[in-house]
């Protein structure tokens, strides 16, 4: 729970920043203007992107301040992290310098899609099954099972990434709705798909004596 939490903090300080934003445009304006006018093409922040620039800058500063206290801690940091923060340091960045928030709202489906090539790259490429390193020393499976349950969580990212890019911007849907959907949407999605995968390998499970 502590570390889905921790995977969860830059999501939930954008999701809380840019209602703060809504809720106060002028001190979220005001904000931009004073630190991040000059990181802008045009030099100029426009109010009704306020929010979703405060946000986005938010969260990556959150991600460098997750990778920094690792770091402190000496504790190894997954190249998921490391992904992480790459992938929001560029598309966050081209959404503040373009003050474009097309680039952010990117930024999940980008996410989910490395994560699922990844799994499958690993898999098909290196023979190297990504899921089974993670949950190998729990559960004991047929090789066949672990392709399968490899395989579904390459399927569940692509979809992830679909479903990202539907909500914000197939269905006409506000930026406030997206951004509800990207904290909420998303978390429930996720723990949906690990309940479903959680019951599918209950028998597999070592009990412990």
């Amino acid at each position: 729970m502590k570390k889905f939490l921790f995977d969860l903090f830059p999501v939930i300080l954008f999701f809380a920043i840019f209602k703060w934003g809504q809720g106060n445009p002028a001190d979220a304006h005001a904000l931009l203007s004073h630190y991040l006018s000059g990181f802008m093409a045009s030099g100029a922040v426009q109010e009704s992107h306020a929010p979703i620039l405060l946000a986005t800058a938010v969260a990556i500063l959150a991600t460098f301040g997750q990778i920094g206290y690792m770091l402190l801690r000496r504790k190894k940091i997954d190249a998921m992290l490391w992904l992480s923060l790459v992938i929001i340091t560029v598309f966050g960045g081209a959404t503040i310098y373009f003050n474009n928030p097309t680039f952010i709202k990117w930024k999940p489906t980008i996410l989910y899609w490395c994560f699922g090539a990844g799994l499958l790259v690993s898999q098909f490429l290196f023979q190297k099954n990504l899921i089974k390193t993670m949950l190998g020393a729990q559960i004991t499976l047929p090789e066949p099972v672990w392709f399968k349950v490899n395989l579904s969580w390459a399927a569940f990212f692509a979809v992830m990434g679909f479903v990202n890019l539907a909500v914000a911007f197939a269905f006409g849907l506000s930026e406030s709705a997206w951004v509800n959907f990207k904290l909420f949407g998303f978390t429930a999605l996720m723990i949906i798909f690990v309940v479903g995968q959680s019951m599918f390998l209950s028998k597999y499970i070592k009990e412990t004596p």
